[in-house]
C-alpha cells in the first residue's frame, strides 16, 4: 500500500492513497483524515486503507485524481518524533579516517542516533533553503522507518513488528556547523535543517523480496543535477537494522506511533558504487589526493534522490529539490 499527504489538508496535510504505479489517487472517507490519525490506530484502519488500494489499483473507483507529487507534503509533516540513526558505520570510519581520528571499538556495536527537527518535515519537491553557501550544504540520501506504538526497552528481535511504513529522506545537513556545535558536547541542531521525504510512505509489502523484515536490499540512486552521484546499495554494509535502531530509541523511553526512525547516510564499503552525500565524497579525495575537491551545494543545484523495483519501476516516487537562498525576516 502506498499513502501519502496533500498540502490543501493544513499543517497535518490530507491523507490519500496512491495507486502502486503512482499515477493515480483518492481520498479514503469516513476515517483516517491524516497519515497521524491512520497510524493512532493502525490495527483498525490499515485493512480499510488496504481494501481502498486494492480497489483503486484494479480501477473500481470513479472519483480518482492524478496523483502529482509536487502536491506532496511530507508524509508525517509534522512527526511525533525523528530519531535518525548512524547505521552504515563504514561511513562514519571514513569520516574520523580523514581528520586523522580513530573510531572507538564501541561504535560497530552501539548505534550512534540524534534527535532530529520533526515539527517541519518537508515535502519531496520544496526547496532546500540556506540563507548561505558558507555553511556547506549537503544532502544525505536515506531509507526511515515510520512505527506504531512502541514500548519501552523493547528487544530488537520485537521491535520488528512495530515498522508499519517505509519512506525515503534527505537529511539535509549544514557541515560547515557541524564541528562548532559538536564541540559544545550537546549535539546537533542548527546543523540540521528540516529534512525532506519521499512523496509516498510504502508498506513493507510493496518491497516484495526486497524487504527482509530488517533492511532494504535495493539500491538508493541519488543525482545532483541530472547526474549519478551515487547509488549505493541500502541492505549492504548497514551494521545497524531498523529493529536493532528501533530498540536503542526506545531503550529508556516509549515512542509514540508516528515515530520515524531513519538509517543515517546510505554508504557502502564498495566505493564504486558511489556516495549519497557530498561529505563522504570529500572524505575519500581527502585521504587520496591531501585535499577534498568536490564542492557543497550551491544556489540553484538539483537534488533527487530515489529507489526502483528490481523491474526498474519507482517505489517511493522522487525526492526533487532545488537549492535556494532564504532571507530571512527583518
Amino acid at each position: 500500500m502506498k499513502l501519502a499527504s496533500l498540502k490543501d489538508g493544513g499543517r497535518d496535510g490530507r491523507l490519500v492513497v496512491v495507486s502502486r504505479d503512482l499515477s493515480r489517487a483518492i481520498f479514503p472517507t469516513g476515517f483516517a483524515p491524516t497519515l497521524q490519525a491512520a497510524i493512532d490506530d493502525w490495527a483498525a484502519t490499515e485493512p480499510m486503507l488496504q481494501a481502498v488500494y486494492q480497489r483503486l489499483n484494479d480501477g473500481v473507483f470513479d472519483n480518482t485524481f492524478p496523483f502529482d507529487p509536487a502536491q506532496c507534503a511530507a508524509p508525517l509533516p509534522r512527526a511525533y518524533q525523528w530519531a535518525d540513526g548512524s547505521a552504515y558505520v563504514n561511513h562514519v570510519e571514513l569520516v574520523r579516517k580523514a581528520r586523522g581520528a580513530e573510531m572507538p571499538a564501541s561504535f560497530w556495536t552501539d548505534p550512534l542516533m540524534y534527535q532530529g527537527c520533526s515539527d517541519s518535515m518537508i515535502g519531496p519537491c520544496d526547496d532546500i533553503e540556506a540563507a548561505s553557501e558558507a555553511w556547506g550544504i549537503d544532502f544525505e540520501g536515506e531509507v526511515a522507518v515510520i512505527t506504531d506504538d512502541v514500548p519501552m526497552g523493547i528487544p530488537a528481535e520485537a521491535a520488528m513488528a512495530h515498522i508499519k511504513l517505509l519512506v525515503l529522506v534527505n537529511d539535509v545537513s549544514l557541515r560547515n556547523l557541524i564541528p562548532g556545535e559538536l564541540a559544545k558536547g550537546f549535539g546537533f541542531f542548527q546543523s540540521k535543517p528540516a529534512s525532506a521525504f519521499s512523496p509516498v510512505a510504502v508498506t513493507p509489502d510493496e518491497l516484495g523480496n526486497s524487504w527482509d523484515g530488517c533492511k532494504v536490499r535495493l539500491p538508493l540512486r541519488v543525482l545532483l543535477n541530472d547526474t549519478v552521484f551515487g547509488e549505493p546499495d541500502a541492505g549492504t554494509d548497514m551494521t545497524f537494522d531498523f529493529p536493532q535502531l528501533i530498540a536503542h530509541a526506545a531503550r529508556t523511553r516509549h515512542l509514540a506511533a508516528g515515530t520515524i526512525v531513519g538509517s543515517g547516510t546510505v554508504s557502502n564499503i564498495d566505493r564504486s558504487r558511489g556516495s549519497a552525500c557530498i561529505a563522504e565524497r570529500r572524505m575519500l579525495e581527502q585521504i587520496a589526493d591531501g585535499k577534498p575537491s568536490t564542492p557543497f551545494l550551491r544556489f540553484g543545484d538539483r537534488v533527487r534522490i530515489e529507489m526502483l523495483d528490481p523491474k526498474g519501476r519507482t517505489i517511493f516516487g522522487t525526492i526533487d529539490q532545488k537549492v535556494v537562498q532564504y532571507h530571512p525576516p527583518r
